[in-house]
């Protein structure tokens, strides 16, 4: 008995290294053909930022995007934050931390995924820092200092999924040269709003549907002038818009209004009451979180 189980252990111990060999071959792949499209953008006069799109690590393409920014965008510090990572393998920082050796700052309220990330070989690979917490606008300034994060940065990446505009309002403690910052399309181009704050803001919880948080484009345009960012594009998701510090603003690049710039929703993630997919069309899902309750914002 003892022995038979043994072996089984002894196999299960040899699948689950050859999943780990796959993994990381796979690992070297994507990042490869990430480089070798980068090769190819590089090439690309075009200033519209969806054209530069190419996908890695990130979700809609946003890896490409920021290589097209930082040609241009110069950076003194190359440090990045994003909060809202999960298990940090899917992310808008991944490939900058792999292909351009950047230094970086990552946070999530999960205690599995953060510790996925710390055994992640990306951890001891590169100059990575994942820290466990539920970030509001009351502890994001003391979340970043307490870790050694101010002044001036690369790369600042908001998306919560809930009260993404009141914690990008509230940050004074460092200055990206750039920031990507989710916004719900469902609102449309036209208003400026977002949902209420709330601390212990969780999407699924909500509402329903989980297509209930966030903020316009409009408000975080608005936002982000007021706090000397010009807007210069969004994915072809209509899901992230991009930000330069106005300073840093090339002449190369235009800052664009929130009309020239507006993406609609190209996906669908509505739920049921029970959870489900709900199959319903963008139309439908921006005519159900717009009859919720929202707060106007300065443009």
């Amino acid at each position: 008995m003892f022995s038979r189980i043994r072996r089984a252990a002894d196999q299960t111990g040899a699948i689950f290294r050859k999943v780990q060999e796959l993994q990381s071959s796979l690992r070297s792949a994507r990042e490869a053909l990430g480089r070798i499209e980068l090769r190819q953008l590089a090439q690309s006069a075009s200033t519209e930022l969806a054209s530069h799109e190419f996908q890695v690590y990130s979700q809609w393409g946003e890896d490409g995007i920021i290589q097209r920014l930082l040609r241009d965008v110069p950076v003194k510090r190359q440090l990045f934050v994003e909060f809202g990572v999960q298990d940090y393998t899917e992310s808008n920082t991944r490939f900058l931390l792999v292909n351009n050796n950047w230094a970086g700052l990552v946070i999530d309220a999960s205690a599995a995924d953060i510790g996925f990330i710390k055994r992640d070989p990306i951890y001891w690979r590169h100059n990575l820092k994942a820290v466990e917490a539920f970030i509001t606008r009351e502890n994001i300034n003391d979340l970043l200092r307490t870790n050694g994060v101010t002044g001036d940065i690369g790369l600042l990446s908001v998306d919560i999924d809930g009260i993404d505009y009141w914690v990008w309002e509230a940050i004074d403690c460092v200055s990206p040269a750039l920031v990507i910052a989710e916004y719900n399309s469902r609102f449309g181009p036209e208003r400026s709003v977002t949902v209420a704050y709330d601390a212990g803001f969780v999407r699924e919880k909500a509402h329903s549907s989980s297509a209930y948080y966030g903020a316009s484009l409009a408000a975080l345009v608005g936002l982000g002038r007021r706090k000397g960012y010009a807007f210069v594009g969004s994915n072809s998701a209509g899901s992230n818009a991009f930000f330069v510090r106005r300073d840093l603003l090339p002449s190369s690049m235009r800052e664009l209004s929130v009309r020239d710039g507006y993406v609609g929703l190209q996906f669908r993630e509505a739920r049921d009451a029970q959870g489900k997919f709900a199959d319903l069309s963008p139309e439908d899902e921006a005519a159900l979180v717009n009859a919720l309750p929202l707060v106007e914002v300065p443009l």
